[in-house]
């Protein structure tokens, strides 16, 4: 399973350029690092952050302070951190669409 994802900033009404992610495995309480990026002009990763998931938890960590306070931004949270299932599929999309007080997410295609 692939796993890619895309930062919104839907305040500004753009992508949300240079927000670094961080991809764990989750086990239980274990959290398990496979992979970071950093969005582009886009808001996209370069590449997917996972190319051979098997099915189980996982979490994406994004670091969205540095973004907000690059802009003079007064924001509300410091990193958002978005956990998932994994079930099966050849590919899953987990995008964050963020606002310096609120954000949402839901599985894309």
């Amino acid at each position: 399973m692939t796993l890619t994802t895309h930062v919104i900033d839907t305040a500004a009404g753009v992508p949300a350029v240079g927000i670094a992610i961080v991809l764990y495995a989750v086990d239980g309480a274990t959290r398990t690092p496979l992979g970071s990026a950093t969005t582009n002009a886009g808001g996209r990763t370069d590449a997917p952050l996972a190319d051979s998931l098997s099915p189980g938890w996982y979490e994406l960590t994004f670091a969205v302070a540095p973004y907000f306070a690059a802009l003079k931004v007064a924001a509300f949270y410091d990193e958002i951190t978005i956990r998932f299932r994994l079930d099966g599929g050849a590919h899953y999309h987990v995008p964050l669409l963020l606002g310096p007080w609120g954000y949402s997410t839901y599985r894309g295609s």
